[in-house]
């Protein structure tokens, strides 16, 4: 898709020159560490994927049958109505791992429904062979059912055409295709149509998937792959890798990644990055319109998707979001420069995340209840307000940084008493519990199985200003009781079966759960204090029991303030905010080349 002015993307490219020979001895250095780092999978799994693909193709002809019997259609007009899936996403694009999920898209005629997608579908999933888990959630952004099928994570989205049947050999690629839809359908074709649209406008795609995913499994290590925690999602860094591939059409994987993330820690935020000129089309829906930039100034990382409509892709980034990802550019920027130079390995880049031994203090979020379908949609709901919790917590005095981490932690727990509920809630889990099996409580009264999900916010104070004196009041009250109330106005909440609390810990009183065996520093002893009384437990609405009044708790050092609410009172323990400016080198990139052309003229129209 090489446009008018002879070359892709918005911009000419940076360098058109072959790479040079250092740098394709680090590029079969690289793909060699990929290999160590299995990421990639098997030629036995790859062909079980294929498999299962064609059992659920089939399955959604099956489907599509089915309800235009219903609807009064012919034997032989259900059979034409056809039914179609695409795969989308890491799967499509090439660069899928081991245990990763593939992103379906389910494309069928105007007579079939979205209800009879989650009525008639979902049952027919549950039906299938090999299958351990369906929950669907229908009331999201856009709609989808998760499951597995033979061990393999699938996620169906659905969008119906206005045709009255879909030909097996459709293509999604016609913009016309979006007249006359909702947005939701919109919303799930276009998952399909941008993935597709990247592989069009990369000029060698062999080497964008080698690149990409180098990139992606840094994202993962580094615990900034979640575009639901307010990070970047995989289309995201599937965007941003294809820029750069724009910029340096004829280099190799290595020298993609190098140049990737030089360019992206010095990137001109919020100037946005497009992957070609935005179209006019044929819908009329709210998208990202570069002649109205002004109005979408909340988003912070602008990255547009390439295929009608253009969207954000980033919307979810928060202040403290790319505070975070902007410093992992950095350090990955450095340690490449290094394996270039030859002072450093490719592993040094995929080492794992500090995120629990980075701050002294975090938030505890734990989501919980009594079944297991129901802790799925509920840990869900909660997981996806996270990112509105980080918001509001950005604009609490002191408080440098909100950083969440990519994802919960779930734990399941049999309880025997009303007193053993209220500890898993909290996600305080005792070793008695943890350690007892079902089958030594099942038979015993009182017994209750709890399902409980943990998420984690890590949270950074800024360094207590010289001359100043006593305790600092960190109050976080009104966030996390404004969280509550909007978690709880989700319209399938009920207070008797569903359980949030929200809790401040130390560093050291993180569970094990969240260490690998041996990555726990030993915990240094100190003095025992008296617990934080009953009164001051907060947020906290228990599984299986009454929802009680009450306000945010913490085991940080607290005083109670006259309108009831807590605060935190900070000490001199209080650590410097982890981001503080740091007299590093700025990285540059390798031949001279103008970062400013990568980063300032990228988004010129």
């Amino acid at each position: 898709m090489v446009n008018e002015k002879g070359y892709l993307g918005v911009t000419p490219p940076i360098a058109v020159s072959e790479s040079s020979e250092r740098e394709k001895e680090v590029t079969v250095t690289l793909m060699e560490e990929l290999r160590r780092q299995n990421s990639f999978e098997t030629e036995e799994e790859s062909k079980k994927r294929e498999i299962v693909l064609g059992r659920v193709a089939a399955l959604v002809k099956k489907f599509v049958y089915k309800v235009s019997l219903t609807h009064g259609l012919s034997e032989a007009a259900a059979q034409a109505a056809g039914g179609k899936i695409y795969t989308f996403g890491s799967y499509r694009l090439g660069v899928h791992g081991p245990g990763t999920d593939i992103d379906t898209l389910c494309v069928v005629p105007k007579h079939v429904s979205r209800e009879d997608f989650f009525d008639v579908f979902e049952p027919m999933l549950r039906e299938v062979e090999g299958v351990t888990e369906v929950s669907g959630v229908p009331e999201a952004y856009v709609p989808i059912i998760k499951t597995k099928i033979e061990g393999i994570p699938i996620d169906f989205l659905m969008a119906r055409l206005a045709l009255s049947s879909i030909p097996d050999d459709l293509s999604l690629q016609d913009d016309n295709l979006l007249r006359n839809l909702d947005e939701r359908c919109v919303r799930s074709l276009n998952g399909s149509r941008v993935t597709d649209e990247i592989l069009r406008l990369v000029p060698n795609v062999q080497v964008f998937r080698d690149a990409l995913r180098c990139i992606k499994l840094w994202a993962q290590r580094r615990a900034i792959y979640s575009n639901v925690n307010g990070f970047l999602g995989g289309v995201a860094w599937a965007m941003l890798v294809a820029r750069i591939c724009q910029l340096y059409p004829k280099a190799i994987a290595g020298a993609i990644v190098s140049r990737f993330f030089i360019i992206m820690y010095q990137w001109s935020w919020p100037q946005p990055v497009l992957l070609k000129q935005i179209e006019e089309g044929p819908l009329q829906v709210r998208v990202w319109n570069p002649k109205l930039y002004p109005a979408d100034r909340s988003h912070r990382m602008p990255i547009i998707t390439p295929a009608y409509p253009a969207m954000c892709a980033t919307h979810n980034v928060t202040a403290s979001t790319q505070m975070v990802m902007t410093e992992e550019f950095k350090k990955g920027a450095e340690i490449v420069d290094r394996i270039i130079v030859g002072t450093a390995q490719w592993s040094e880049l995929f080492a794992k995340h500090d995120f629990f031994h980075k701050y002294r203090y975090y938030l505890q979020v734990v989501a919980s209840t009594g079944n297991l379908e129901l802790q799925l949609k509920w840990a869900g709901t909660v997981e996806s307000r996270i990112r509105q919790l980080v918001m509001k917590l950005e604009y609490v005095d002191s408080l440098t940084l909100a950083h969440p981490f990519v994802k919960g932690f779930d734990q399941v727990s049999y309880c025997l008493t009303d007193e053993e509920v209220h500890i898993v809630a909290r996600g305080e889990l005792s070793e008695v519990i943890t350690k007892r099996k079902k089958e030594d409580a099942e038979n015993q009264d009182g017994f209750r199985t709890v399902y409980s999900t943990t998420f984690f916010i890590g949270l950074a104070i800024e360094p207590k200003q010289p001359g100043t004196s006593g305790p600092r009041r960190l109050d976080i009250s009104y966030p996390t009781a404004e969280f509550t109330k909007l978690v709880k106005m989700w319209e399938k909440y009920d207070s008797s079966t569903m359980g949030i609390t929200v809790q401040n810990i130390k560093s050291s009183g993180l569970p094990d759960y969240v260490f690998e065996s041996g990555e726990r520093q030993p915990r240094v002893a100190q003095k025992r204090t008296k617990a934080p009384s009953k009164t001051n437990d907060a947020s906290l609405d228990l599984p299986n029991k009454r929802p009680r009044s009450s306000h945010p708790v913490s085991d940080l050092p607290l005083k109670t303030a006259g309108n009831g609410t807590s605060t935190i009172a900070s000490t001199s323990l209080l650590e410097p905010s982890t981001y503080a400016a740091k007299d590093i080198k700025s990285p540059q990139l390798p031949f001279g080349e103008s970062v400013a052309v990568a980063t300032g003229a990228i988004g010129a129209q």
